[in-house]
């Protein structure tokens, strides 16, 4: 996946030459709308002879448009851009998003990205997308303006999972409350966080079990209490390396919370491995939710805290056997 980031880069390296099928949005999560949207632009690329292309926005466009209101990211922009290249999209447009691009009209959009920069034959959209000064643009005023420039737009309905919409704001009311299921199904795969890892006060490893703690993350995190999970480690320099830098899936444990067994007010993200790292000390920590486990709650003592930790960690265990359980009966009946 080629990237650019401005226009004007995008006509010196001529990414314009050929036609193209456009999908534009924050992309926030790249959950299953998402990848419907990007399937339908790779394949109708691939039917037309054209390039297939996203456009996404960095900021998010209410870190301008209204901070107050600005959501905690489902996907950070390096993981966002590791999960739009694992689509298969052959370029990908990150537009820095400034108020001056804010107060461009919905024509102005189309005429200058749509048009001049990227030569787009066709635009992929959902039915809900909005674009322009006041978000005036609409799926319908898309189709008005490929009329008058050549370009067929084609809008997707909504995806619907269990009668829910997929959705970055459904995904983040998941989180919100708990319920790390329902966001599993509507990502796709499973809700991810990724940071380095931060020296914690030796509590863990004296007084209950040892655990390795998720520095500062400015991205959304789940509610609080105690989550199946698994992780995977990394020792690169860099905060957030590409996936491929980092380990092999590890079967944990994880709480989220202000630990206030020990009288603690910052929200962490703390997480006990079930299996053996035998690597050197990590320096990066990316944790997969699966499941949740209960909330997080203060016990009467260390001991008593360090109890409950054996136990959410037997229940784990019960967890992974009996995914493996039912996929290898899947597997067996395929």
């Amino acid at each position: 996946m080629q990237i650019f980031r401005s226009l004007n880069e995008v006509e010196q390296i001529g990414a314009a030459g050929r036609r193209s099928i456009v999908t534009v949005g924050s992309f926030d999560g790249v959950h299953l709308a998402h990848q419907e949207l990007l399937r339908r632009v790779r394949e109708r690329a691939r039917n037309e002879s054209a390039s297939s292309v996203a456009i996404t926005f960095d900021p998010h466009p209410l870190f301008i448009l209204a901070p107050s209101r600005a959501p905690r990211l489902l996907t950070p922009l390096p993981m966002k851009l590791e999960l739009l290249a694992q689509s298969d999209i052959d370029k990908l447009l990150i537009l820095p998003f400034t108020e001056e691009l804010s107060r461009w009209s919905p024509e102005q959009f189309a005429e200058q990205v749509l048009v001049k920069a990227l030569r787009a034959s066709g635009v992929v959209v959902g039915e809900n997308f909005r674009f322009g000064h006041k978000q005036a643009g609409t799926p319908q005023l898309l189709e008005e303006l490929g009329r008058r420039w050549n370009f067929s737009t084609e809008v997707f309905p909504s995806i619907r999972v269990r009668g829910l919409t997929a959705s970055s704001s459904q995904i983040r009311a998941a989180l919100e409350g708990g319920h790390i299921s329902i966001a599993n199904r509507l990502l796709g795969r499973p809700f991810a966080i990724r940071g380095e890892i931060a020296p914690g006060r030796g509590i863990g490893r004296s007084e209950t079990v040892p655990t390795l703690n998720l520095g500062s993350y400015a991205g959304l995190l789940p509610a609080r209490g105690v989550y199946v999970t698994e992780v995977r480690l990394g020792s690169d320099s860099a905060a957030e390396p590409m996936e491929s830098s980092l380990s092999r899936r590890l079967r944990s444990v994880t709480n989220v919370g202000v630990r206030p067994t020990f009288g603690e007010r910052e929200l962490g993200v703390e997480t006990h491995l079930l299996d053996p790292w035998e690597g050197s000390a990590p320096s990066l920590l990316e944790i997969l939710f699966l499941y949740r486990l209960r909330d997080e709650r203060r016990f009467e003592s260390a001991e008593r805290l360090k109890s409950q930790i054996l136990r959410d960690a037997g229940r784990a265990q019960a967890y992974f056997r009996r995914r493996e359980r039912f996929c290898g009966d899947v597997a067996a009946g395929a």
